[in-house]
């Protein structure tokens, strides 16, 4: 593995280059946070807290040492969303003086029949929404510096439990709290790394990045989150600049987080788009440029069959090339999939007609695509596709 030093940031200002007038994910922030810690003593609970048996969890002994953990703004300085208002559209709100673009990226999660989606446009400034679907607990998180999504359910210990932003970074990725134990989460590992409950693991839901445009095209009945002020915060009535991107120079640059990454693999350009599949040992990354070169990739990692693509907007998947237990392998036809005498939707995984109308493939990965840098550091020595 070849690993050299890239330009870090060397603090929140020159990591959010692209901020507009000042703005920032934690614009107004620099005094006393909510409950009057100021930046420099703010802490959670779990900042002392040990616990007596090492875990390991993929390559990482766990608890986290507390110095490994890096402080990136005060505790719920990036106020997390406790109470998401749903709709179809946001023009119908006073309150909020933004265009939903179809251009916008967002998160997109179907479950128990509902389908939403999650403008990347507010997940920029608060990171984490606390939602439900029916009487099922859900938190859809996003790392910017990672540009990471990952859907979980809620539970912490079985009981739901609401998450917020902490403040901290590890390996320059969030790292959330749950407010039942004040334990500390890493958002790409969904997995406890200090506190009571070390070791416990989020249980992840399929998710999908894509543009707004495609995704409702995709689900004609889905809802979208509404900014605050008309979605509630964990700190009350919030509102930021959702017209503006505060990471826009940071995605474009070699910038590694906020100044704390000093090597990363560099094989790809930190900031390439991956998505990476784990099975059977084995961890594989699959470039976006490599994927749309290849239209269609037909691949096995660790024994488990798959198929990778990407749509014309730039939305990469992955499926389990598998139908009724039989491995068969995939074209591509415009913006579907055909495989076994039906044509598949690329972008849900579900057959639009043929004998296997109505069937949906398994999703292949448990986490969105992410920058490479980011998928290298939780996944040491990851293979690359087509190399």
């Amino acid at each position: 593995m070849n690993r050299r030093r890239f330009l870090v940031a060397l603090g929140v200002t020159s990591a959010l280059g692209g901020c507009l007038e000042g703005d920032s994910p934690i614009a107004g922030d620099d005094g006393p946070d909510a409950t009057g810690t100021t930046t420099a003593d703010a802490t959670t609970a779990t900042d002392t807290a040990t616990t007596t048996t090492a875990t390991r969890v993929g390559s990482f002994d766990l608890p986290i040492p507390k110095d490994e953990l890096r402080r990136g703004a005060p505790k719920d300085a990036i106020p997390a969303l406790t109470s998401p208002v749903f709709a179809d559209e946001w023009a119908r709100f006073d309150e909020v003086d933004v265009a939903l673009d179809d251009s916008f990226e967002v998160v997109g999660v179907e479950l128990d029949g509902i389908a939403r989606a999650y403008p990347l446009a507010i997940l920029n400034w608060h990171e984490i929404v606390n939602d439900s679907f029916g009487d099922r607990p859900v938190v859809v998180t996003y790392c910017p510096l990672c540009g990471s999504a990952v859907v979980a359910d809620r539970l912490v210990a079985g009981e739901p439990t609401y998450f917020g932003v902490s403040g901290y970074l590890w390996m320059s990725d969030l790292v959330m709290y749950d407010d039942r134990t004040e334990s500390l989460w890493s958002q790409v590992l969904a997995t406890a790394i200090r506190g009571d409950r070390t070791g416990d693991t989020l249980s992840l839901l399929p998710s999908t990045i894509s543009t707004w445009g495609e995704w409702k095209a995709s689900h004609p009945e889905t809802e979208v989150l509404v900014p605050p002020p008309v979605s509630g915060t964990i700190r009350g009535r919030q509102t930021r600049n959702y017209g503006v991107n505060p990471y826009r120079d940071y995605q474009q640059s070699s910038t590694i987080g906020i100044g704390f990454n000093d090597e990363v693999d560099d094989r790809l350009h930190p900031k390439t788009s991956v998505l990476g599949i784990a099975a059977g040992g084995v961890a594989r990354a699959y470039p976006l440029d490599t994927v749309n070169e290849a239209g269609v990739v037909n691949d096995t990692v660790g024994g488990l069959p798959v198929v990778v693509t990407a749509s014309s907007d730039g939305t990469l998947v992955a499926y389990v090339r598998r139908i009724h237990g039989t491995a068969v392998a995939f074209e591509r036809d415009g913006n579907a999939l055909l495989a076994a005498g039906s044509r598949w939707d690329l972008l849900t995984g579900r057959a639009l007609d043929g004998p296997h109308d109505g069937t949906t493939l398994t999703r292949a990965n448990d986490r969105s695509p992410m920058f490479w840098f980011a998928w290298a550091d939780f996944n040491p020595g990851t293979e690359i596709y087509g190399r």
